[in-house]
């Protein structure tokens, strides 16, 4: 069972083409050398316009808000994987783990579902590492980077790199070469992209993130919204992420 949350956090894209030349040399220099120059060049700007060095200061991420009218409540850890997302649905609370090694949810039911036969864990490694924005830590979570070049969207222009961390889905980090902000997030690994937008970038604590994400592509239905209501970095103790025992 994958909750919208779930399909928000993970990432998107709009649907520019991309040359196939520029994605396999990106994908062969992230395979070889982790983050290429021109990648870590465009991810330290950024880190450097949204906090800096006030990203090494951070030892937990709890998130509450609302995605597209539902209540949820999220726990990350953003010094190794750990993901616990609570969502508040019609029919009872869904939450949904990862532990860096086994992923498991526990439907509103109670019905409990874990190790692993979930066929979703590299997506819930992904979300994991996006959420605290693990591209920020080079030598934290084994992901690869390549630089994509610069490309247009709705008349501005944006610094893209892709990026994957080892075990996980790739994706497109889109940042606006004014502000170094990421725009946008890019999944293509589906029938066609969807695009996260990233906005209403606000400092909390040491740091800067965006609290407003906009999905296109991955709800028939149309847009979906995530608003953040609360954020603060108090690290959780890490039992939060694995699957109760009963």
């Amino acid at each position: 069972m994958t909750p919208p949350l779930r399909k928000l956090l993970m990432a998107a894209g709009i649907a520019l083409g991309l040359a196939v030349t520029d994605a396999q040399a990106a994908r062969h220099a992230a395979s070889a050398i982790g983050y290429s120059r021109d990648a870590q060049r465009v991810l330290t700007q950024a880190r450097a316009a949204v906090g800096g060095a006030g990203w090494n200061l951070l030892r937990g991420w709890h998130e509450t808000g609302h995605q597209s009218g539902v209540a949820y409540e999220s726990w990350f850890d953003p010094l190794r994987y750990g993901m616990r997302i609570e969502t508040h649905e019609a029919g009872g609370v869904h939450v949904h783990g990862y532990n860096g090694a086994g992923e498991w949810e526990i439907l509103p039911g109670g019905e409990v579902h874990g190790g692993d036969g979930l066929p979703t864990a590299a997506e819930a490694r992904t979300t994991a590492f996006l959420t605290v924005y693990g591209f920020f830590y080079p030598g934290r979570f084994d992901a690869r980077g390549g630089y994509l070049g610069v490309r247009q969207a709705q008349g501005r222009a944006f610094d893209v790199v892709e990026v994957k961390p080892y075990g996980g889905k790739a994706r497109e980090l889109w940042f606006d070469r004014g502000t170094h902000l990421l725009g946008r997030i890019v999944d293509r690994s589906g029938p066609r992209p969807v695009t996260v937008q990233l906005s209403d970038y606000r400092r909390i604590g040491p740091v800067r993130v965006a609290t407003r994400f906009t999905v296109d592509g991955a709800d028939p239905k149309g847009a979906m919204e995530r608003q953040v209501e609360t954020l603060t970095f108090q690290p959780a103790d890490r039992d939060v992420f694995g699957l109760p025992r009963p």
